[in-house]
């Protein structure tokens, strides 16, 4: 076992460096000319993992400021599968204005370190890379070898991080058996004080569309019968007021049979819904893991007043279950008809079932850190660089762990306002983590 003292300089280190992380912006628009890239975050990942002894792979990707670091470190049995730990440098995009402090300050106060990426996800990072160091000062030999991947892009699709580095640069996460990454291991508390930490087993699949309706030019004070933007808002509005069918599948009913074992409410299918609604702040996630949605986002057509324009378009952010794409592609193409044109970025839904040593040894070392907690598995609405790694045949999970505060809106702080994780939090997860690490 490390020494309580040393495991404590690393949970301390993991809160700096997520301070000092949350201060490079990374902003990632998904538009070329303005995205702001991974390359001074890259750079710093790279320095504080040679400093201590790694070598590292440092790879660009293409385009603007695009950068992954990949590091390995060796374990006691090389015959094993190797554990790939991941996570993104780049975050959504910010304004100072709406913020209680400035969304790249990286401030610690009140107990939190606050800014853009603090859950999402350069805290996981902060956690990981103070333990790649941890390890490295201190001679520790894991299990199995451990893939530490800090990647670009993931809040686009990861063209430029893991989509790429999979297609072009396999060899770097060979061995590679199983994953964890974000947006999992986190704690919702049920009952007297009881609390469930949920890794993420599913994810659901995402497809941003762009639809698209050509009608006939012309003057905007005459009589028109063929207005592209006229036509794209009714099927924009169809498609944005359809509700897509209730399925519950098999991740959703072993969360929600986990939540009846823990506090004995129950979630009768005739209600679902309703019920679901009992746990609080975590309920807009799980509900929307309940059926598929398509949101429309963006809106573009025109360019002068008076002027009925040729074409418009639409932006929608589908989210499709496992095992929903060709329902889900028949239910659009009725509501749509055969008039809008159609093309899409897709990643697809992620799926493993809840069990295994590694399932074993994320449990375990939550319980250690928090006896009497429970563990279960949750389907992710949202989609993580897992999507990219399914394809090399590696099993994915959401385990980035936090001991949250009961009253803390924890899924509003994604892509939110005063973004923020607690420092205890962050002390907590490295603690887990390092646990997990050495007996997964």
């Amino acid at each position: 076992m490390t020494e309580p003292n040393l495991i404590d300089e690393a949970a301390d280190e993991a809160v700096t460096l997520t301070s000092e992380l949350i201060r490079i912006d990374t902003t990632n628009t998904g538009d070329p000319e303005t995205v702001v890239g991974e390359r001074k975050a890259a750079e710093y990942v790279a320095e504080k993992l040679t400093e201590v002894g790694y070598e590292i792979t440092y790879v660009e990707s293409g385009g603007k400021n695009r950068h992954n670091v990949i590091a390995r470190l060796a374990g006691a049995d090389p015959s094993r599968g190797a554990l790939l730990v991941h996570g993104h440098l780049d975050v959504v995009p910010a304004d100072p204005s709406e913020w209680s402090v400035h969304p790249f300050s990286g401030a610690v106060r009140d107990g939190y370190v606050w800014g853009r990426g603090a859950v999402d996800m350069k805290d996981m990072v902060g956690m990981s890379l103070a333990l790649a160091r941890h390890y490295k000062r201190h001679n520790i030999v894991p299990p199995r070898d451990i893939i530490f991947a800090f990647l670009a892009d993931e809040e686009a699709g990861g063209l430029y991080g893991a989509q790429w580095l999979v297609e072009n640069r396999p060899e770097l996460f060979e061995g590679a058996t199983e994953a964890i990454s974000e947006v999992g291991g986190f704690s919702i508390t049920l009952r007297d004080n009881v609390r469930a930490y949920l890794i993420e087993t599913a994810e659901k699949g995402i497809r941003w569309m762009t639809l698209r309706v050509r009608g006939t030019a012309g003057h905007g004070s005459m009589l028109h019968h063929d207005n592209a933007v006229t036509k794209l808002s009714e099927a924009v509005a169809r498609l944005g007021n359809h509700r897509f069918p209730l399925v519950l599948t098999d991740s959703v009913r072993e969360f929600l049979a986990g939540v009846t074992e823990i506090t004995g409410w129950e979630f009768p299918e005739d209600d679902i819904e309703g019920a679901v609604a009992k746990l609080g702040n975590i309920s807009r996630m799980i509900g929307a893991t309940l059926r598929d949605t398509a949101n429309p986002t963006m809106l573009k057509a025109g360019y002068k007043a008076n002027v009925i324009p040729s074409m418009a378009e639409a932006t929608v952010d589908c989210r499709i279950l496992p095992g929903r794409v060709e329902a889900f592609n028949r239910e659009l193409d009725e509501i749509l008809g055969p008039d809008i044109e159609k093309e899409w970025l897709e990643l697809p839904p992620v799926e493993t079932t809840f069990d295994g040593a590694l399932v074993d040894a994320m449990s375990a070392a939550v319980v250690a850190e928090d006896p009497g907690a429970r563990t279960l598995p949750y389907m992710l609405s949202g989609g993580t660089d897992a999507k990219a790694f399914q394809k090399l045949g590696i099993r994915n999970f959401g385990f980035a762990p936090l001991k949250l505060p009961e009253d803390l809106d924890f899924s509003a702080l994604f892509h939110g306002v005063d973004e923020r994780v607690p420092v205890e939090a962050l002390k907590f997860g490295t603690r887990v983590l390092d646990r997990f690490f050495r007996n997964s």
